[in-house]
């Protein structure tokens, strides 16, 4: 009897498991992994001389729960970054590729083919240098730490969002060869504005 008990014990525990994985599975939305890739400006934070440029990312998710995706952004960007400074130096610069690979995070807000969501991530950014009109050739590209912020929407499967990419500026220390200030700063922080597909992540059912 206590084996008949026993038993049936185990069919009800294993019959009860399946139900709810079942259950689980068919109430998610959507199906967890999805890559984004876009297309979008960058715009650099200011300085002088700056100009804006493309970008191009690709961003590997993971849905942990289902208002709630976690990711790799890898990017790149060609802009011309600003420069700050308080002697004589002017920009004549051209366009350099930046990139950046950033841990991300995006919340959605609600489960609707229109899905507004706020994001952000935080990694490396690899800088670009600028070219100066002085004799001071104290410029190199560098790796920071550094963060970004973001927010759009997706619709199905297509994406727009706007980041802005926080990003320490480089400093660029005098010439003691000449007798002028040439000390100056490089902008690095940008904003990007993005336009994108997501291949998979759509609706399990």
């Amino acid at each position: 009897m206590k084996k008949v008990l026993f038993a049936m014990t185990i069919f009800v525990l294993a019959l009860s498991v399946k139900t709810f994985a079942q259950k689980s599975k068919e109430d998610a939305e959507f199906k967890p992994f999805k890559v984004d890739v876009s297309l979008g400006y960058a715009i650099p934070s200011g300085g002088t001389g700056s100009k804006g440029g493309v970008l191009f990312a690709v961003e590997p998710k993971y849905a942990v729960i289902p208002a709630l995706s976690v990711g790799l952004r890898i990017e790149g960007a060609v802009v011309v970054s600003g420069i700050s400074a308080s002697g004589n130096v002017s920009n004549n610069a051209s366009a350099k590729a930046a990139a950046s690979y950033l841990a991300t995070g995006d919340y959605y807000f609600n489960s609707n083919d229109f899905r507004p969501f706020a994001g952000a991530g935080a990694g490396i950014f690899t800088t670009a240098g600028v070219t100066t009109n002085t004799t001071n050739t104290n410029v190199a590209s560098a790796s920071k730490f550094g963060g970004m912020i973001r927010a759009g929407f997706e619709y199905k499967h297509a994406r727009f969002g706007v980041e802005y990419n926080i990003v320490p500026k480089t400093t660029v220390a005098d010439d003691p060869t000449t007798v002028a200030n040439d000390g100056y700063s490089i902008q690095n922080s940008y904003i990007g504005i993005k336009f994108g597909v997501c291949i998979g992540g759509g609706r399990a059912k």
